[in-house]
């Protein structure tokens, strides 16, 4: 994805700053089987990718890892699953831990992270989208741009850090 590797200083910077403060962090992913009905070989929208134990499904290796970072993988059937909360135990671990807000950056603007965007705003989550830490795939001119109001229309509120990509 073009640029993609520029939402991981945001990133970081996110990281630290909620460790630091002891808030919880949580990494998503995709974790795709090899054949799956959302590739484009078995009928799907999308090229192959994030498959399971393939180099393809790691994290950029500059995005920050520590123990405290909990792991989110979705996409493990046939389904879509852009959220992070499509499929996963995500709104019960937050809502057990009392969390009220969540600050959601990544891959991609128009995609995964519109979605778990949304999806925070159903489960009864105050959202902040952070514009600088995120970077839309595009299939369609425009889709970024189209995914932020989105967004705002929805209740997120659209931020930036900082901290410059």
């Amino acid at each position: 994805m073009a640029h993609g590797d520029e939402v991981v200083a945001p990133l970081n910077a996110l990281i630290d700053e909620f460790l630091e403060r002891g808030a919880p962090v949580y990494k998503s992913r995709d974790w795709h089987p090899p054949q799956t009905k959302h590739f484009q070989t078995y009928g799907g929208t999308w090229p192959v990718h994030c498959v399971q134990n393939t180099r393809g499904a790691e994290f950029h290796p500059q995005l920050k890892d520590d123990p405290r970072i909990r792991l989110i993988s979705k996409g493990l059937g046939d389904t879509d699953c852009y959220s992070a909360f499509d499929e996963t135990d995500l709104a019960s671990q937050l809502h057990d831990q009392g969390v009220e807000e969540l600050t959601v950056g990544g891959l991609a603007t128009d995609y995964c992270v519109k979605e778990t965007v949304l999806a925070g705003l159903k489960e009864g989550f105050k959202v902040k989208a952070v514009e600088n830490a995120m970077r839309p795939v595009e299939l369609n001119p425009g889709d970024g741009e189209r995914a932020i109001r989105e967004m705002r229309a929805a209740g997120a509120e659209i931020v930036n850090t900082d901290f410059p990509t």
